[in-house]
């Protein structure tokens, strides 16, 4: 390139906002090395304050807020914290001189997609899921490109826009993944016993949790049909532990991370987790079958759409998480019993895999550099 280029990358509040935007960045350096200046745009105080520094990236911190779903005073506080983030975002785009600003979902892209298209700087728009989240579709208009992980999207989107890419994922995922020999030892499994992985995230999710206490209460000490690894989170570790501790069951591992997804992976017959973006498309990736569990506290509901969007193409089955509690676990079993049924999901989930995601991302920054 004839000069350095500098883009800005925004999007925070929530890892599934800030894990694709640095996805991409690793994939800008790869691609452009030396000649890309990259700068995040997060809001102050939330998670990505933290993170994207540690993984060797600058960012700056709007004001922003969201808006509170039930009536709170906080509320009275979202225009002067919008108009004091534009101000803010409308400094940092003139400073660095920004290029390109990407957007990748979340109350924290938008006053600096708005700021940066109102100053005639090229913006591209990633959103995630099925369902187009608020900021994407109120700053679409002003996008020149818009990358979606779903067909389907000019319900949302002006069509002339759209490139289908997938979503960027941080990692190594694919179908052929690790050794599953190899990951039945790592958690002390046999091979004469199918699997299934309880993935609730970093944090946790109670549900899950609540849903896997109630199927191990079930079994009256026996030993389970199947072997599970559970995933707690660090909110429910201790409390977890000390459920099982009380109720031993044989064929359980449990923990509250999972260092080495990609043996938990090549170890299970079936995942059982949420829908947000960034689990389905991994699961695309390594073709697992899956049940979700949609998590009903998020913006939009687009879980439930992610879910659905899969199910509909016999990818995926869903159990809703009111129910999920006495429900999950029986109808994971039966699943387990039908192994057609479970190549069949394993066949559908892996086509709608986009492993070049990052890349093809890259590509269409690269066209607004030009």
């Amino acid at each position: 390139m004839e000069k350095k280029r500098h883009i800005i990358l925004s999007g925070g509040g929530t890892g599934g906002h800030i894990y694709p935007a640095v996805a991409v960045a690793e994939a800008l350096k790869r691609r452009l090395g030396d000649d890309v200046d990259l700068l995040f745009v997060g809001a102050a105080g939330k998670m990505e304050m933290e993170k994207v520094p540690a993984l060797g990236y600058r960012i700056v911190g709007l004001p922003i807020a969201g808006l509170q779903r039930r009536l709170d005073w906080r509320n009275l506080l979202v225009p002067l914290k919008v108009w004091r983030s534009v101000r803010l975002a409308k400094k940092t785009i003139r400073e660095f001189g920004a290029d390109v600003v990407v957007g990748f979902g979340g109350y924290a892209s938008a006053p600096v997609l708005w700021a940066a298209q109102r100053m005639g700087v090229p913006t591209l728009i990633q959103e995630q899921n099925s369902y187009a989240g608020v900021t994407n579709k109120i700053l679409a208009k002003g996008a020149r490109r818009i990358c979606t992980a779903y067909e389907g999207m000019e319900r949302f989107f002006p069509a002339d826009k759209i490139t289908l890419t997938g979503n960027p994922l941080r990692g190594s995922f694919s179908r052929e993944g690790a050794d599953r020999a190899e990951a039945l030892a790592h958690y002390g499994f046999t091979a004469d016993k199918q699997v299934v992985l309880v993935v609730g995230g970093s944090l946790g999710t109670r549900s899950l949790n609540e849903m896997m206490k109630a199927w191990i209460l079930s079994l009256g000490g026996t030993a389970a049909p199947v072997q599970v690894i559970w995933q707690t989170g660090k909110y429910y570790e201790r409390e977890m532990r000390d459920f099982l501790a009380a109720h031993p069951t044989p064929g359980i591992w449990q923990g509250a991370f999972i260092e080495r997804m990609d043996l938990a992976y090549a170890a299970a017959d079936l995942v059982i987790s949420r829908s947000g973006a960034g689990t389905v498309s991994e699961l695309c990736l390594v073709a697992k079958p899956a049940l979700f569990i949609p998590s009903p506290n998020v913006a939009e509901d687009h879980q439930t759409m992610n879910a659905c969007a899969l199910e509909r193409q016999g990818a995926a089955a869903v159990v809703a998480d009111a129910v999920c509690r006495t429900e999950a676990m029986p109808r994971a079993l039966e699943l387990l019993a039908e192994p057609g049924t479970l190549r069949h999901m394993s066949a559908n989930i892996g086509r709608l895999a986009r492993p070049r995601a990052a890349e093809d991302i890259v590509d269409e920054i690269v066209k607004l550099l030009k």
